[in-house]
């Protein structure tokens, strides 16, 4: 009996995917559930899962080709499991059981036969396994023998090459796979220039993803499509990190996550929101539609590129609940397990190209948005305080806005609030 491995519905008006990689070959064996093939859609990974046990009888599309939902991508055959020697390794089989005799009982109760077992199922898969010194970053290879963990076959052809110990990976992948980008991660900084040009060549053609196209083709429409500009103020961050540094221990202790910067300008930025709503609203057709919630997309960089997850209801979250949803999504998206529903239904959105040493941006807007907020980094610089100079941690701060509905009257005033909130802190509590 042969099952088929059919495109799942990838989510709202996504009708089509490319084959991104097979995480099993033709031939192999496979459990149900286990992911086997990963598509990419205009906006996230999805994993297709195997409909059953089996062997992977074929791949009907390969690496690169375009799907739409339902196509076929390969046949499972399950019809000879019980005849496969190695398909009776798997967690999922059961073999036919005997009567014993009662002697025979007697033995299989010792627990030297469990230690054997164990010792049979350590040995499977010989390696030679490294072991870094953070104090010297020095590798040194060791023979050790690999346990069986889930990894895509790309993944273990990596980490054998580079002599990783693959049982002391975490996956990220579904059930815990092993990614090739998890190999990537471990193995540190990417090749420099000089060795990409002996492997390349003096030039490298790589085709666009999916997502890298999407994200051209959206940041290309904003510009077209809407009168944008942009604003920029500045705001000194003492009072925050100061409110930070005292209470950074018992907010961590209590809460579990670490308080950071984006709570602050979260809060900052729903206070702005309410007093100029235009801001939250967005242009359909021949009417502006205002929304009375505040989802905030929050950007956060990839190695795959820039998503754009959602926080949904920020009106009503706490800065615990800020941080822990932003730390929860930013962790999603760097390991490629962002859904459509974590990407959808933002009002605005927060930039912060200051953790990559950015001074000054104007960011593009996020359509159908009608306004994005960039943070860049902190830098000490003499300011005038009542006559004085002083030297305070400053941040530039741009609004970029559509000005077919947003007034520069507005995205001004809007931005001063903000200003205002970061550097009197209290006032985010007091809702003013």
């Amino acid at each position: 009996m042969s099952d088929k491995i059919l495109v799942p519905t990838l989510g709202e008006s996504i009708t089509e995917a490319t084959v991104s990689k097979w995480l099993k070959n033709q031939g192999e064996k496979v459990n149900a559930d286990e992911p086997i093939v990963e598509l990419e859609t205009d906006k996230v990974n999805v994993e297709v899962p195997a409909p059953s046990n089996g062997i992977l009888e074929s791949i009907s599309v390969k690496e690169g080709q375009t799907v739409n939902v339902g196509s076929l991508l390969g046949m499972i055959n399950g019809s000879d499991i019980k005849k496969s020697k190695d398909f009776k390794e798997t967690k999922n089989y059961s073999p036919p059981t005997k009567k014993l005799s009662p002697q025979k009982k007697e033995i299989l109760k010792e627990p030297k036969i469990n230690k054997v077992r164990q010792k049979k199922t350590q040995i499977e898969e010989p390696l030679i396994l490294e072991t870094i010194h953070e104090d010297s970053k020095k590798i040194s290879s060791q023979p050790v023998k690999a346990f069986n963990k889930s990894i895509s076959p790309a993944a273990r052809k990596m980490a054998t090459e580079a002599q990783i110990n693959i049982n002391e990976i975490e996956g990220s992948g579904k059930h815990g796979i092993i990614l090739k980008e998890d190999i990537l991660s471990l193995m540190g900084s990417k090749p420099s220039p000089s060795e990409r040009k002996i492997k390349h060549g003096p030039e490298e053609r790589i085709k666009m993803t999916r997502l890298r196209l999407t994200i051209a083709k959206r940041l290309k429409e904003a510009q077209e499509n809407a009168a944008m500009l942009t604003t920029f103020n500045e705001v000194d961050m003492t009072e925050v990190i100061s409110m930070r540094n005292k209470y950074k221990e018992e907010f961590i202790n209590k809460y579990g996550v670490k308080l950071g910067f984006m709570s602050f300008f979260v809060k900052s930025c729903v206070l702005g929101l309410k007093n100029y709503p235009t801001i939250n609203a967005e242009i359909q057709g021949e009417e502006i539609v205002y929304k009375n919630y505040y989802n905030i997309s929050i950007a956060v960089g990839t190695d795959r590129g820039l998503v754009v997850p959602v926080l949904r209801e920020t009106d009503e979250m706490s800065f615990a609940n800020i941080e822990k949803n932003i730390s929860e999504l930013g962790e999603k998206a760097r390991k490629g397990n962002i859904t459509i529903n974590d990407l959808q239904g933002g009002t605005f959105t927060i930039t912060n190209g200051g953790i990559y040493g950015s001074m000054l941006s104007t960011p593009i807007l996020n359509p159908p948005q009608s306004a994005v907020l960039g943070m860049h980094n902190i830098i000490d610089r003499p300011v005038v305080i009542d006559g004085n100079i002083e030297i305070r941690p400053i941040m530039y701060l741009a609004l970029s806005y559509d000005h077919r509905i947003i007034d520069g009257k507005e995205a001004v005033s809007f931005l001063k609030i903000i200003k205002e909130s970061l550097e009197q802190p209290k006032r985010l509590f007091l809702n003013i």
